[in-house]
């Protein structure tokens, strides 16, 4: 698994300065990394575009590694990260806090399971808790369902639930939070763990530790499975890349973010 994430890492940044090129040449910007900020930095840039027709903002995914190597090397002008930077990193980027998310654990719709405790979500997560019966649920296995190595939700994830406990490697692996709520709204036994901005019908979302991860207890802090979104960058970015965040952060881009399911950059 880490030489395929290498290997995509490793593809994505290859692409980049062609992306980059081009995007340059129209006088645009490309945006690289988390699939987690991904869909809304689409928005964004949808809506930005629609504003100013002669920008191009170029959205790719890849991973928020991917999106921070391609903001250290040049390879985008902007990185997305839904992680914390760590202290290398911090030391040679800028980042910008564009928004607050939460990591919801979500079930199938018709998994009775409501609730999980903080110490229940990471026994399932590491392997030890194999079947819904021990959590209040049916006699069924339990189908944990993780994000990748490299993945910002995951180690947002790994941080603030594992703790020194390693995920299960056995656990079924997808590359993005669209793949994980699709393998859990098509499998009854399924619990994985997505941004709270696209949870929608298709999976039911559990409390975690009593707190529902809801848009309001995100804001007053009592749900505490939350973690930043971030653009990133290095040295002076052209007068295209620098209007954009700035579009990013002003009342209506931060509007459409709450509209989008997130917590503003600031309460």
């Amino acid at each position: 698994m880490t030489q395929r994430l290498l290997a995509l890492a490793a593809a994505l940044l290859a692409a980049l300065p062609l992306l980059l090129g081009c995007a340059r040449a129209q006088g645009g910007v490309t945006v690289a990394g988390s699939t987690s900020v991904q869909p809304f930095a689409e928005a964004l840039a949808e809506e930005y575009m629609r504003q100013h027709p002669s920008a191009v903002i170029n959205v790719q995914g890849g991973g928020s590694t991917a999106g921070i190597q391609a903001a250290l090397t040049g390879a985008a002008e902007i990185g997305m990260s839904s992680r914390e930077l760590k202290p290398d990193e911090q030391a040679q980027l800028v980042e910008t806090v564009i928004a607050q998310d939460a990591i919801a654990v979500v079930v199938h719709p018709s998994n009775p399971v409501g609730a999980l405790s903080l110490e229940q979500t990471r026994q399932i997560f590491s392997g030890q808790v194999t079947n819904w019966r021990a959590v209040g649920g049916p006699d069924k296995p339990i189908h944990a369902v993780t994000r990748e190595e490299g993945s910002g939700t995951r180690g947002a994830f790994q941080e603030l639930v594992m703790g020194k406990s390693d995920i299960n490697p056995g656990s079924i692996v997808q590359d993005s939070n669209g793949a994980v709520r699709q393998v859990v709204a098509d499998d009854p036994n399924a619990i994985g763990y997505i941004s709270l901005g696209l949870v929608n019908e298709q999976v039911k979302p559990v409390s975690v530790g009593k707190v529902p991860p809801t848009h309001e207890n995100v804001v007053d802090g009592s749900y505490a499975l939350k973690r930043p979104f971030l653009f990133v960058q290095k040295g002076p970015q052209s007068a295209a890349a620098e209007s954009f965040i700035k579009y990013t952060l002003s009342p209506e881009g931060q509007q459409l973010l709450v509209s989008e399911g997130l917590v503003p950059a600031k309460k």
